[in-house]
C-alpha cells in the first residue's frame, strides 16, 4: 500500500488572484507569491504549528471524545457541525488564522473520518459562501456527474423492461457518480482560502490514525447497513471489524483513509481525477468487490477514466429572493434547494404570518411548500443539460399567481398541478396538468456552517446519498463511494406526459434538494443554515426561516422546534411533537398528518445554523437531540 511521509504544509496567503494567474485543472489557479506574501506566509506557518506538527510529535493514543454542546455564542469565528471532532477541527483552523472556507474544508475532511456513511471523498456537495472582501455571495457546485455512457434507460432492467428495484440500484456500481468533493475543495480553497488542502487534511489524518470514540449514531448507522456491508468484501473488513458492528464507546480507526489523505495531500486532486486513485475507483465501480459466497446482485457501473478526467467543480450564481426586507441566497440547479425555498418564500410574502397564531402560519407554510414542490418536480434539473426557467420560478409575478391558489382556511388536495412560469401572469391563473411524483432521495446527508473573524461565512452540505452510499468501499482506501445517480428518475415519462428534467444522461448532474442558505441584512450576513434530509431538506430550511423570521423564535428555538414536511403528497409527514401540538387545528383545515417514517424514524433533518447577533458577535446552533445532537463552538466565548 502506498505511504507518504508527513508534510509540513505552508498556508495560503490570499483568497484573491493576482493579474496573470492562469486557470488550472478543474477550475484551479496557480499563482506566484510576492515577497510580502512570503513574509506573511512564514508568520502564518509559525502560528499554525499546532496543526502542522509531525505525527511523531503528537500523542499516540486515541483522542478524548470532545464535549458536545448545541449552542455557543462569541467572537472571532464560529462553527456548527453534527460531530464534535469536526467542529473542533474547524475551530483550530479559525484560531490559527484560517478563513471560514479553510475551516469548512478541514471540518468536511474530518467528517469523512467520523461520519463516513454521509461524508466522504467518494461523494459531493454544495457550498454557499459570503465573501466579506467583495460583499458577494457565491455558490460552488461539487455535485457528482453521470458517466458519459449513461442514457435515459440506464436504470431499466433489460430483462424485464421495468425500472430496477431501488435497493438494487443503490448497492451497485450503476448508481455511483463521478465524485466531486475533492475538486470542489480545491476550487473553493483557491478562491476563498488561505491554507492549502494538504495543510487542512492534517487534523483528519490524525483522527483517522488515532481513532474516534464510537457514539450511538455511528453504531446505529452501521447496524442499519450490516447486511449489505457483509456482502462487499472491503466494506465488511473496514466497517465490521472482527465481523461485528462496532460497540458504543469503542475506538474506531481507519488507517487506510489516513494513507489516502496523505497521498491526496502530496499529489493533489489530479491523483484522483487523472491518476492512480481514479483508476482504482473506476475498477471498483466496473467490478464491485462482492464478498465470496454472497448472493447479492451488485451490478457493474458505467464509469470510465475519461469521466473522472472530464470532471469540473463549478462556480455558479446563487439563487436570490427578497423576504421581509432580507436577502436570501441559495444553491442553484442542479440543486432544487435554492429555487424551491425561494419560490415558497415568495409565496409566503403575499401573506401576513402572525406569531400569535402559529397554526395559521404553519398552514400557509405547508401550502406554499406544496405549490413549490409541484413546480420543482416539473421544471428542476441540471440547467447545463435541460432548460430550467429559474428566473421565472423566482419572480414575484409567478409567486403572486401561485399564492392566489392558497386558501387561508382550507388545504388544497395534493398532489397539486405545477404552474406555468412563462412570464405572462394573471390574477389567480388556475394550474393545469399532472403533478410529477416525488423522486426517492436519500435523507442521509450532513451540513455545517462556519464564520470567521473577517465576516466570511460558509454554508456547506455534503453527501454520499444513502447512509453508507453505495455500500462499496474502494479496496485499501478507507472510503465509500456514493450512490447519487439514484437521485435521477428511473423511467422516462409515459407517452404524452410532460417531459422529465431529471432523467439520466451523459455527464449530467442529478437533481438535488440540498439547500445551503445564507441570509443577508443590509448587505451583511445575518443567518446561515442548512440540513440533511433528502427531499425534506427544503421544507426543514424553509420552516426554520419561518420560525425565526415570522414566528418570533430565537435561533435555538427555531431550529429545535418540531417539524413537518409537505412535498406535494396527500399526507403531511411530521414529527410526533408537531402532530401533538398542531395536528388538531391543521386537520380542521383539511391537512392529513402522519408520523414521518424516516430514516431515522420520526426525525426530520439534523440542521446546523448560525446568526450574527451584532457585528462580531455570532451564535452557532446545532441540534440538541436529533441524530444524537450536534456540536457548536466559538473562538472566544461571550461572557
Amino acid at each position: 500500500m502506498f505511504r507518504s511521509p508527513s508534510l509540513p504544509p505552508p498556508p495560503r496567503t490570499s483568497g484573491a488572484h493576482p493579474p496573470g494567474a492562469r486557470p488550472g485543472p478543474r477550475g484551479r489557479r496557480f499563482r506566484r507569491t510576492s515577497p510580502a506574501a512570503a513574509v506573511a506566509a512564514a508568520a502564518a506557518l509559525a502560528a499554525s504549528a499546532a496543526l502542522t506538527a509531525p505525527a511523531s510529535a503528537r500523542p499516540s493514543g486515541p483522542p478524548a471524545q470532545p464535549d458536545k454542546r448545541p449552542v455557543a455564542t462569541g467572537y472571532g469565528g464560529a462553527v456548527s457541525t453534527v460531530d464534535p471532532y469536526a467542529s473542533r477541527t474547524a475551530l483550530d483552523v479559525l484560531k490559527h488564522g484560517g478563513t471560514a472556507m479553510d475551516a469548512a474544508v478541514a471540518a468536511a475532511a474530518t467528517l469523512g473520518v467520523t461520519e463516513p456513511y454521509v461524508a466522504a471523498i467518494g461523494g459531493g456537495g454544495f457550498i454557499t459562501y459570503f465573501d466579506a472582501r467583495s460583499g458577494r455571495v457565491h455558490s460552488i457546485d461539487g455535485r457528482e456527474t453521470a458517466p458519459g455512457a449513461m442514457r435515459e434507460d440506464a436504470f431499466i432492467d433489460p430483462a424485464t423492461g421495468e425500472p430496477l428495484p431501488f435497493g438494487e440500484a443503490v448497492t451497485s456500481g450503476l448508481g455511483v457518480g463521478v465524485p466531486g468533493t475533492v475538486a470542489q475543495w480545491e476550487l473553493a480553497l483557491d478562491r476563498f482560502g488561505k491554507r492549502r488542502l494538504r495543510h487542512l487534511l492534517r487534523p483528519a489524518i490524525e483522527v483517522a490514525e488515532r481513532g474516534f470514540v464510537v457514539d450511538r449514531e455511528f453504531h446505529d448507522q452501521t447496524a442499519v447497513n450490516e447486511e449489505r456491508f457483509r456482502d462487499i468484501a472491503p466494506t465488511r473488513e473496514l466497517f465490521l471489524p472482527g465481523g461485528k458492528v462496532p460497540e458504543v464507546g469503542s475506538v474506531f480507526r481507519n488507517p487506510d483513509l489516513a494513507d489516502t489523505y496523505r497521498a491526496l495531500a502530496r499529489y493533489g486532486g489530479d491523483w484522483l481525477y487523472e491518476g492512480r486513485l481514479g483508476r482504482e475507483i473506476v475498477r471498483t465501480v466496473a467490478d464491485p468487490p462482492v464478498a465470496p459466497g454472497s448472493g447479492r446482485t451488485v451490478r457493474p457501473g458505467l464509469m470510465r477514466p475519461g469521466d473522472l478526467a472530464a470532471y469540473r467543480a463549478k462556480l455558479r450564481k446563487p439563487t436570490h429572493v427578497s423576504y421581509r426586507g432580507l436577502d436570501v441566497y441559495g444553491m442553484p440547479p442542479p440543486s432544487s434547494g435554492g429555487s424551491t425555498v425561494g419560490e415558497a418564500l415568495n409565496i409566503l410574502e403575499e401573506f401576513d404570518l402572525d406569531a400569535d397564531r402559529p397554526a395559521d402560519a404553519l398552514h400557509l407554510y405547508l401550502e406554499a411548500s406544496k405549490l413549490a414542490y409541484a413546480d420543482r418536480g416539473r421544471y428542476l434539473g441540471d440547467a447545463d443539460k435541460v432548460d430550467v426557467p429559474l428566473r421565472e420560478l423566482l419572480s414575484q409575478g409567478f409567486a403572486r399567481e401561485r399564492a392566489c391558489l392558497v386558501k387561508p382556511g382550507e388545504a388544497a388536495a395534493a398532489p397539486v398541478p405545477p404552474g406555468s412560469p412563462d412570464g405572462r401572469y394573471g390574477p389567480c391563473e388556475p394550474a393545469r396538468g399532472a403533478a410529477a411524483p416525488v423522486t426517492r432521495e436519500g435523507p442521509q446527508t450532513t451540513h455545517l456552517v462556519v464564520s470567521d473573524r473577517w465576516g466570511n461565512v460558509a454554508s456547506y452540505t455534503l453527501s454520499i446519498e444513502q447512509f453508507g452510499g453505495s455500500g462499496i468501499t474502494v479496496p485499501g482506501r478507507g472510503f465509500l463511494l456514493n450512490n447519487q445517480l439514484t437521485d435521477f428518475s428511473f423511467a422516462p415519462p409515459a407517452p404524452g406526459a410532460a417531459p422529465d428534467p431529471n432523467l439520466p444522461g451523459p455527464h449530467k448532474r442529478p437533481r438535488s434538494s440540498m439547500a445551503p442558505t445564507i441570509v443577508l441584512e443590509d448587505g451583511r450576513p445575518r443567518l446561515a443554515l442548512g440540513t440533511p434530509g433528502g427531499s425534506t431538506i427544503i421544507t426543514t430550511v424553509l420552516q426554520i426561516l419561518v420560525n425565526r423570521l415570522d414566528l418570533g423564535m430565537d435561533l435555538p428555538a427555531a431550529l429545535g422546534a418540531p417539524r413537518a414536511t409537505q412535498r406535494n403528497t396527500p399526507l403531511v409527514y411530521a414529527e410526533q411533537e408537531f402532530i401533538d401540538r398542531y395536528g388538531g387545528e391543521l386537520r380542521a383545515r383539511g391537512h392529513e398528518l402522519a408520523p414521518f417514517a424516516g430514516p431515522p424514524r420520526g426525525v426530520i433533518g439534523a440542521a446546523n445554523a448560525l446568526e450574527v447577533l451584532r457585528p462580531g458577535l455570532v451564535q452557532a446552533v446545532a441540534e440538541p437531540e436529533r441524530r444524537g445532537g450536534g456540536s457548536a463552538l466559538v473562538v472566544r466565548p461571550a461572557r
